[in-house]
């Protein structure tokens, strides 16, 4: 059976920090793996993609595989072929598949149908392989993620419930702050061996309060366009240095991108020097290329001999 990654909990908590360890790894030498050596992996892009595209593209490269990226509208899923359909084919062609789509029904289906691994590369629910990249900034700042307190500030969108997800697997103790309508569910499920916690709350500054990390995301993501109440409701959540100021000391901001200055986040803390928000975007790549090399070797760690030719950075 394949191994999918659609919402980050099937990840075991060893699994989780083993593909972290591995991540770590290729950050300090991005061509030691030629793990998809003479393989290909299909990127599906229903929505429009920054950092999701490049890093996933130049990741594929990098572990010696070609990148096959395929816009949905190009597609004949656009004109009605099943995605069932879609999944039998694809299984033939490559060695795994990644869909950035709205709702998480089709990317199920594709699950369900493909004898290849299925990743999400970001659906209406989920964002897990964003929450890989953002585990292993605060891991590289903090050393380590058992008992950190890590807040997120804003809309409880797919980016804030993978963050509780695989934060709360990872150990950590994981704070969302949201104003009504807008949090996350009550009753999220959380990973069976996750051993961190989960608060929601509503009062941002109650969600900082000894966080070493605070993450924020868009108020408008995409489609929700021209809803001029969600940024009424999200303007008190808006991360300034008054509200790091409230966290641990020294905590760092995160943010998933694109940001809109002045909304969501200032500009003094997303150029400034109480982030590490760029380095978050730049740890996609080698979280991802860890998560393909698990998903690629059924679940066991990558052993392929180094090619010490293949030089040590990148």
């Amino acid at each position: 059976m394949p191994r999918h990654f659609l919402t980050g909990a099937e990840l075991s908590a060893a699994e989780l920090l083993a593909l972290l360890d591995r991540a770590a790894e290729l950050k300090a030498a991005p061509l030691r793996s030629r793990a998809l050596a003479g393989r290909s992996v299909a990127l599906i892009f229903e929505k429009h993609s920054t950092r999701t595209r490049i890093s996933f593209e130049v990741g594929i490269q990098e572990l010696g595989g070609h990148a096959v990226v395929l816009r949905s509208g190009e597609m004949q899923i656009a004109r009605g072929e099943a995605i069932r359909d879609t999944a039998l084919v694809l299984s033939r062609q490559v060695a795994a598949v990644g869909w950035r789509t709205g709702p998480d029904e089709g990317l199920r289906e594709l699950a369900r149908y493909a004898s290849i691994p299925v990743f999400n590369m970001l659906s209406e629910l989920h964002h897990p392989c964003q929450a890989l990249a953002d585990l292993l900034t605060v891991r590289e700042v903090c050393g380590s993620l058992d008992g950190l307190r890590i807040a997120y500030v804003g809309d409880g969108n797919n980016v804030a419930r993978s963050l509780a997800v695989l934060g709360t697997l990872a150990g950590m103790h994981v704070a969302v702050a949201s104003p009504p309508g807008y949090s996350l569910e009550q009753d999220l499920a959380l990973p069976p061996e996750a051993s961190g916690t989960l608060t929601l709350c509503e009062d941002a500054r109650e969600a900082v309060a000894g966080a070493q990390a605070v993450c924020t995301d868009v108020w408008v993501s995409m489609g929700q366009e021209g809803d001029a109440d969600r940024v009424g409701a999200l303007s008190p959540y808006r991360l300034d240095d008054a509200l790091l100021d409230a966290a641990a000391p020294d905590a760092f901001a995160l943010h998933c991108l694109p940001a809109h200055p002045g909304q969501e986040i200032t500009a003094e803390v997303l150029y400034g020097q109480r982030q590490r928000i760029w380095e978050q975007a730049e740890n996609r790549r080698h979280a991802q290329k860890a998560l393909l090399e698990l998903l690629l070797s059924g679940g066991e760690p990558y052993a392929a001999p180094v090619d010490s030719a293949a030089g040590a950075s990148a």
